[in-house]
């Protein structure tokens, strides 16, 4: 009986053992295969962005730069060429399934920003940060972040599309929203702004401004409207023509909403970053500009607050 057993001990013990080196040689046919599959249509990313890239086998990520030959940019003297910052470009790679990541950055003069912005927003791009990355440059040159997860090619071309309207906005053919306005001469109705948005305001200095708290928290105490957790709009001007400008406060996830409708009004967004950190939830402030009548900025500005409801 104790022969039996261990026989059949043994027997199962080959089984396995040829079971596990089966597998392991399945495995070594299998992956070549996977990795082929989970390879970039590189050709197809430079068709479609226009732009010859440079693979990185190590991490599997392929970049397309657009070095910006067309600036001359001079920061504190010193005279700038494109490998000194002056570059766009976007990075790609396969992620979870059949679906390709795509991070970049975008360089442009201010009066670019918004129209490329549009293009980006437009064809299905993330914009995560605007900023500046030097000081004393003239002209002042933008930095504008962009992103995205979905198809390979419908983000190669949506890439492509935000290079081609950097190049035809260059040279001065951007959008400059100009108006003659003065604090001082103000003469717009108030009750016209608070009954499109909804909520009062305060008039002081010729200017007509809105606040909205929200909170968060930091280091486990609650912080708010007073410590600079705000949503807020300034108006200047009269009824027919008004500038408005302010920030947005927003969770992460409200970030590309805001964003849309605030374009979609002609609203023009000149800087996306943190003023805190270590905060919970996360909070992003977005500046921003706009040139047009009260009613059509207080519309404008109250269709983006409600996407932040949704």
């Amino acid at each position: 009986m104790e022969k039996k057993f261990y026989t059949k001990v043994l027997c199962s013990l080959a089984i396995g053992g040829l079971a596990a080196l089966t597998y392991v040689a399945l495995a070594g046919t299998i992956t070549p295969s996977i990795a082929a599959q989970a390879k970039l249509d590189t050709a197809k990313i430079e068709q479609l962005t226009g732009v010859k890239g440079e693979l990185s086998e190590k991490e599997g990520v392929y970049t397309v730069r657009a070095p910006r030959t067309d600036l001359q940019v001079t920061t504190a003297g010193v005279k700038m060429n494109p490998a000194m910052g002056l570059t766009s470009y976007a990075a790609f790679m396969k992620a979870a399934g059949a679906q390709t990541m795509m991070m970049g950055d975008t360089t442009m003069l201010e009066d670019q920003v918004n129209p490329v912005m549009s293009v980006a927003l437009d064809n299905g791009l993330e914009v995560t940060a605007l900023h500046n990355h030097f000081f004393w440059d003239t002209p002042k040159v933008m930095f504008m972040h962009i992103g995205g997860m979905g198809d390979e090619e419908k983000l190669a071309s949506a890439v492509g599309k935000v290079f081609a309207k950097i190049k035809e906005t260059s040279g001065g053919k951007g959008e400059i929203p100009k108006a003659d306005l003065d604090p001082a001469k103000t003469s717009l109705d108030p009750k016209n702004i608070e009954g499109i948005m909804g909520m009062k305001g305060q008039m002081g200095s010729g200017v007509y401004k809105i606040t909205i708290g929200r909170t968060t928290k930091m280091g486990g105490h609650e912080v708010g409207n007073a410590m600079g957790i705000n949503t807020w709009a300034a108006f200047v001007g009269s009824d027919q023509q008004a500038v408005v400008d302010g920030d947005f406060v927003m969770l992460e996830k409200e970030l590309q909403s805001v964003l849309k409708t605030l374009r979609s009004a002609g609203i023009n967004v000149v800087a996306i970053h943190n003023h805190i950190e270590t905060e919970s939830p996360r909070i992003v402030f977005l500046h921003y500009w706009g040139v047009g009548s009260t009613t059509d900025l207080a519309k404008g500005l109250k269709a983006a607050l409600d996407t932040q409801k949704k």
